[in-house]
């Protein structure tokens, strides 16, 4: 077969042939249509996300300008909160703390996803009912497993200080699943504590991990090279060995902060010492355990923790409110941040610490 030279040369002098024509054509505009969506894509993200850094910062400015005793207050002291109206009636009111998951007052910083810990939240919260001079009495409701010996006691602290900013404040706590180690430490400033029937409580002690990789890493070539000032400076390098002196140093860390635990306990259940003593060998207990030990105050649901503030404050009902954190878009990132199976892990392997935390 032969071909005309001459009508090959005319033939594209008009055009390339539609073949030709049409498949770089429709790449092109597969490509145009590609970039284009991106770029919206990336607008998107970019509006969104100052929108909800806007919303973020501006759910921190107090609501008004002094509280319980006519004093100004700033921002982390009176957080701008959302109140809503969740049950019950009459003139008392009441607000519901929720402190659930690990207790840990971190925020975890994934650019537009950054995240407010539960326990932050909680804490929050506390401070906002602190100032507001209306409202007499706290809901906690527990389902926590523990967390940070220091976020623990920073939460126990802000319940009492909401207690004796007036002198006729209580508190009630009520647990949902778990509420041992730190989540039972914060739930001793509760003037009465409430256990569902199927609740897990206890596991009085202290908690420290640490992981060790130094056999690992021999047999797979890496070596660890520390400098440092003193022979206990990297104690828990994961690459060396934990001599038995840099244990008794830890151990002597722990049975202090276990003491603290313990008194603690001793004090807000008014129980004796050696008693609580012998209880706080890190075990759970079923709320029936708990109840005949003296550890809790009742068994029951929702509705008996409402009656027992009512009762506590001497009114027949309370109205009770719950706080949400203002500002839609920032709070949807940090939901959809706090969906990430891997954070409570990462977040315990951070580092070692000492942990008033069950870990089964």
């Amino acid at each position: 077969m032969t071909t005309n030279p001459q009508q090959t040369h005319d033939e594209w002098a008009a055009g390339p042939p539609r073949a030709l024509r049409s498949r770089p054509r429709s790449s092109r505009k597969g490509c145009l249509w590609a970039v284009i969506v991106f770029l919206v894509l990336c607008i998107v993200v970019l509006v969104v996300g100052v929108i909800g850094s806007l919303a973020m910062r501006s759910s921190i400015k107090p609501r008004f300008k002094a509280g319980i005793g006519g004093r100004k207050l700033g921002a982390d002291e009176f957080p701008h909160m959302e109140e809503v109206w969740a049950s019950g009636g009459g003139e008392t009111k009441v607000v519901t703390v929720p402190l659930r998951g690990m207790i840990l007052l971190e925020e975890s910083n994934g650019g537009l996803f950054s995240t407010v810990s539960p326990a932050q939240i909680a804490l929050m919260s506390i401070k906002r009912a602190t100032h507001d001079p209306k409202v007499r009495g706290l809901i906690l409701e527990v389902d926590s497993g523990g967390g940070g010996i220091t976020a623990s006691d920073v939460l126990y602290k802000a319940l009492l200080d909401f207690r004796e900013a007036a002198p006729d404040r209580r508190i009630v706590a009520v647990f949902y699943d778990v509420a041992a180690s730190g989540a039972y430490y914060v739930s001793l400033a509760a003037d009465h504590i409430v256990a569902h029937p199927t609740s897990i409580t206890g596991s009085i002690g202290v908690l420290m991990q640490s992981l060790n990789a130094k056999s690992l890493a021999e047999k797979i070539g890496i070596k660890d090279v520390t400098i440092k000032s003193g022979e206990n400076k990297d104690m828990l390098n994961p690459f060396d060995e934990v001599s038995q002196e840099q244990v008794a140093l830890l151990q002597g860390m722990i049975d202090d902060m276990h003491d603290r635990f313990i008194g603690l306990v001793a004090d807000e259940r008014e129980l004796p010492l050696e008693q609580v003593r012998m209880l706080a060998d890190g075990r759970i207990y079923t709320s029936q355990q708990a109840l005949d030990l003296g550890l809790i105050d009742e068994i029951g649901y929702w509705e008996d923790a409402q009656a027992a503030a009512a009762g506590l404050l001497g009114v027949a009902q309370v109205k009770v409110y719950r706080y949400e954190q203002a500002g839609g878009l920032s709070a949807l990132f940090r939901s959809a941040a706090g969906l990430d199976p891997l954070r409570s892990v990462l977040e315990r392997s951070s580092r070692p610490r000492l942990m008033y935390l069950w870990q089964p």
